[in-house]
Order: C-alpha cells, then sequence, then structure tokens
C-alpha cells in the first residue's frame, strides 16, 4: 500500500469520526434541551429559546446524518451515552434554574466551538461539503452561545463549578466518541 492511500485512509476515519461526534452531538443537544423544555420554567424568553434551539439541533443532526451515506459513516456507538448524558444534564439543570439553563448551555457550546473550530483547521479542502455545513451550524451555534452569555445573572462558586462539570463532561464524551482523536487533532494542530 502506497503512502497517498494511507494517508486518505487516515483523513477518511478522521472525517468519519468528526461526522459521527457531531451527530452524537446534536442528539446530546436535543435531548438537554427536550429535558430542560419539559421542566417548570421561570419566565418566556427561555421558553421560547429552548423550542426554537431545539428546532435548530434537529435540523443540524439531519444534517449530519445526511452526510454519512456518501461516506460510508454509520452513527457512533456512543449515542446511548450522548442520550441518556443529555437528558440527565437537561433535567437536572432544568429544575435548578434559568441561570443554570444558561450556564449549561454557554458551557457545552464553549466546548463544541472549540472542537468545531479544530475539525475547520483540520479538514481544510479535505472535505468541502462537511466543512460548509460545520461552518453554517457553527454560525447558528453561536447565537445560542450568546444568548446563553448575555442571558446569565451572576456567576457565583456554584455557578463556575456547575460550568466546570458539564465542561469537563463534555470533553469525556467526545473523547470517547472519537477514541481520543479528537484530543489529537487538537494537539497536532497546535503542533
Amino acid at each position: 500500500m502506497d503512502a497517498s492511500a494511507i494517508d486518505h485512509s487516515r483523513d477518511a476515519l478522521t472525517i468519519s469520526r468528526i461526522l459521527r461526534v457531531n451527530h452524537a452531538g446534536e442528539v446530546g443537544a436535543i435531548n438537554i434541551y427536550t429535558a430542560q423544555i419539559a421542566m417548570p420554567q421561570r419566565d418566556g424568553d427561555i421558553h421560547d429559546f429552548l423550542v426554537e434551539t431545539l428546532s435548530h439541533e434537529r435540523k443540524h443532526a439531519r444534517q449530519f446524518l445526511a452526510l454519512m451515506p456518501d461516506r460510508h459513516t454509520r452513527p457512533c456507538g456512543a449515542m446511548p451515552l450522548w442520550g441518556l448524558g443529555g437528558t440527565f444534564l437537561g433535567a437536572v439543570t432544568g429544575l435548578l434554574s434559568r441561570n443554570a439553563v444558561l450556564i449549561c448551555t454557554e458551557a457545552v457550546e464553549r466546548t463544541v466551538h472549540r472542537h468545531l473550530d479544530d475539525q475547520l483547521a483540520w479538514l481544510g479542502d479535505r472535505d468541502p461539503a462537511l466543512s460548509d455545513t460545520i461552518r453554517k451550524i457553527q454560525a447558528q451555534e453561536l447565537g445560542h452561545l450568546r444568548f446563553a452569555r448575555d442571558g446569565q445573572g451572576a456567576r457565583g462558586w456554584f455557578s463556575h463549578g456547575l460550568d466546570a462539570v458539564i465542561v469537563a463532561a463534555t470533553e469525556a464524551v467526545i473523547w470517547l466518541s472519537t477514541y481520543g482523536a479528537s484530543a489529537k487533532m487538537a494537539h497536532d494542530l497546535k503542533a
């Protein structure tokens, strides 16, 4: 096997992992927002935000799923972890407070944005259709991040702790879903 075939094979594997983890992340987000909507809401703007954001996440999941067949990719094997984790996280933050819901959104989106930036840097011109899809989704997700960041109240020790736990859980499930490739990609890009 020649070197170009090896590189192409590695690229295909990385592209497959990017698609899988991005699709799984959208499924996790769908479960977060679905659970948060089911919890008692404190005011109308947060409910409206959650309903609109849920519709965005469903569309994003369909977009990533639609790209899989041409790339010989199937959904992530860790999907139950994303689903159950998302439901648990959404229910807990939804029960806690409006601020907890916004902290959850900010922590998840901030973490995901860093990974999407890494993916776009790695993809370059390897897969223009996937890059374009990620860019468009990332732009919409940035609106979620801004709303969450701008709508929060003062942050105390609990808010900072909740943020740290959510970031760590998100990083862990991304790492598990990519078999560590996400961390390697970030390391290689920094080098």
